[in-house]
């Protein structure tokens, strides 16, 4: 079997998968018409089968404004889109660009591990929940047993 029979079987199989979730969540409504079914489960497949078939859309000649590999440091991480140095992105690539965090790692094709917030940045916040005794609650204290000798 070759390489393409093999990724059409699969596309074909997520298809199907996807399609399946999603007749029944519409058939799991009360006010579903049960002589739809197979209209419904026609018309959903041939709407996936359309997305599937369109072209994705990639911003032509899109380029960081650093290159990956020198956008990581301890005390800033700098923003790919424009260069800005901040301590965390989320904010930055939200109210700016209307972004999420996967949305920009999937347009700069960035592994999910890449770090939004600069590790400087999140020693600190780790310093100060510790101090105030964060994640300290539902731990109970062990008593050390003495032994007499």
């Amino acid at each position: 079997m070759s390489k393409e029979n093999v990724s059409s079987e699969k596309i074909q199989d997520n298809l199907l998968d996807a399609a399946a979730k999603i007749v029944s969540a519409i058939v799991s409504k009360p006010e579903f018409d049960m002589n739809d079914l197979s209209n419904v489960v026609v018309n959903v497949f041939k709407s996936l089968q359309k997305i599937n078939l369109s072209p994705v859309a990639v911003p032509a000649g899109k380029n960081p404004a650093v290159p990956i590999s020198e956008s990581i440091h301890d005390d800033y991480i700098i923003c790919l889109e424009d260069g800005k140095r901040l301590s965390m992105l989320k904010r930055h690539l939200n109210t700016t660009y209307g972004l999420t965090l996967d949305q920009y790692k999937e347009r700069w094709g960035l592994p999910q591990n890449y770090p939004t917030v600069s590790a400087n940045y999140a020693k600190r916040r780790s310093s100060i929940a510790k101090n105030i005794g964060l994640g300290k609650t539902g731990r109970k204290k062990t008593r050390t047993l003495q032994v007499a000798s």
